[in-house]
C-alpha cells in the first residue's frame, strides 16, 4: 500500500506543527525533536510505502525502524489526514473527472481503510426509489442525480401543469400535460445516461401498493401527499421489508423531515400511537381533528423546495455510503421559517408495542 497524504497546509512553529485541513480548525501536533515535519516534508514528496517513507526519513537524519513508522501512519490516520493512493480515484478519467466534487468531498472522510473511491463506488451501485416528483421530490431527484446514484425508481402520478414552475425545475412548459414521472424520468437520462431510471405512473393508496417496488432498493425517499396517512403506509412498507426511509415535507411554517433505520429506530408508526384522540376536549385535540379539513393554499417556494430535497439527499447520503450516522433517524427535523430556519430535532416517541416496527 502507497500512503498518500491528504490536502492539507502544514508548517513547523516552535516546537509544534500546525496542520490545516479545514479553516475552521487547526491541528496542533508536538513536534520537540522535529520528527513530525521531517514527516510531513517526507509525505509531502508524494506516495509512498512504508519501506520508502522510512528511507526518507533516513535522508534527514531521522532514523526509525518500521514499527515505529507504521505508528507515525496510524497516528495521522486517525486525524484524518492520510489515505491510500490508489483509491482516490475511481480508475478511469471519465468518471473520475465526471466525480470530481463527490471524491473531493467524501476526501474530507477518507481513511486508509475508509477510501474515498468506495464511497462514490457504493453511490454508483446504490438504487433509490422516489416517491413523489413535485416540489421537493423534484429537487431530491436532481441532488441524488448529481451524486451519481446508479438506480432511480421514480413513482407520482400527477401531470405538469403551470402552477409547478414555481418550484419545480425538473420540467419545461412544453411538459405542460404531460405525466410528471415521465418527464422527470427523461430528465435523468439526459443528464446521466449512466443513470438506470424507471418511472412508475401510480397512486399510492396504502402499503401494499409499494410492495412490488421494494425488491432490491437500497432506500426509499421523498415525500407523499393527498392523504393524511399516506406517511403511514411507506413507513409500514418500508420498515416491513428493512428499507430504510427518509422524507419531509413543508406546513405553512416549518420545514420538516425524518428518517426511520429499520431495526434501529423507532418508526413513524411508533410516534403517531402517541397522537392526541381525535375527541380529545384540548387544542392538540382540535388540531388533530381539523388537520385533514385544513385546506391550504401551497405556499411552498423555490428555496424552500430545494432546502427540502437537498435535506433529504443529504440524509440519503448518509444511509448509502455510510460516511457518518443517520442524523434524523427516529425523529423529526423541524427548520422554522417564523425563525430564520432555525432547526431543532424532536425524537419520536418510542412505542414497544409498535405493530409496525415491533420494539
Amino acid at each position: 500500500m502507497r500512503v498518500a497524504l491528504k490536502e492539507c497546509a502544514w508548517e513547523p512553529l516552535g516546537e509544534d506543527v500546525l496542520v490545516l485541513v479545514d479553516p475552521r480548525e487547526v491541528i496542533t501536533l508536538g513536534d520537540e525533536e522535529g520528527q513530525v515535519a521531517a514527516l510531513f516534508a517526507a509525505l509531502d514528496r508524494g506516495p509512498c510505502t512504508v519501506a520508502e517513507l522510512r528511507g526518507r526519513l533516513a535522508e534527514t537524519g531521522v532514523d526509525l525502524d518500521e514499527a515505529d513508522v507504521r505508528a507515525a501512519i496510524e497516528a495521522l490516520d486517525s486525524l484524518g489526514l492520510v489515505e491510500c493512493e490508489s483509491d482516490r480515484t475511481l480508475g478511469d478519467p471519465d468518471l473520475d473527472a465526471r466525480h470530481f466534487s463527490n471524491l473531493a468531498f467524501f476526501g474530507g472522510f477518507a481513511g486508509l481503510d475508509k477510501p474515498r473511491a468506495d464511497f462514490v463506488s457504493k453511490l454508483r451501485r446504490s438504487h433509490v426509489l422516489v416517491l413523489g416528483v413535485g416540489g421537493g421530490g423534484s429537487s431530491l431527484v436532481q441532488c441524488l442525480a448529481g451524486l451519481g446514484v446508479g438506480k432511480l425508481t421514480l413513482v407520482d402520478r400527477d401531470d405538469v401543469e403551470p402552477r409547478n414552475f414555481a418550484r419545480q425545475f425538473l420540467y419545461h412548459h412544453a411538459d405542460i400535460g404531460r405525466s410528471k414521472v415521465e418527464c422527470a424520468a427523461e430528465w435523468v437520462r439526459a443528464y446521466d445516461p449512466t443513470i438506470e431510471v424507471r418511472a412508475v405512473d401510480r397512486w399510492i393508496s396504502g402499503p401494499e401498493d409499494l410492495k412490488d417496488l421494494l425488491d432490491g432498493v437500497d432506500l426509499v425517499a421523498g415525500g407523499l401527499d393527498g392523504h393524511p396517512e399516506a406517511h403511514l403506509w411507506v413507513n409500514e412498507a418500508a420498515v416491513r421489508a428493512g428499507v430504510p426511509l427518509v422524507m419531509g415535507g413543508m406546513t405553512r411554517s416549518q420545514v420538516n423531515y425524518y428518517s426511520v433505520d429499520p431495526g434501529r429506530s423507532a418508526c413513524v408508526q411508533c410516534d403517531w400511537s402517541d397522537r392526541p384522540a381525535l375527541d380529545e376536549p384540548t387544542a392538540a385535540g382540535f388540531v388533530e381533528r381539523n388537520r385533514a379539513k385544513l385546506v391550504l393554499q401551497n405556499t411552498l417556494i423555490a428555496p424552500i423546495a430545494m432546502q427540502i430535497g437537498s435535506l433529504l439527499a443529504y440524509e440519503a447520503l448518509r444511509y448509502l455510503t455510510g460516511f457518518e450516522p443517520p442524523q434524523a433517524a427516529g425523529a423529526f427535523i423541524k427548520v422554522d421559517l417564523r425563525n430564520g430556519l432555525t432547526p431543532e430535532r424532536q425524537p419520536f416517541t418510542v412505542d414497544p408495542h409498535c405493530r409496525v416496527c415491533g420494539r
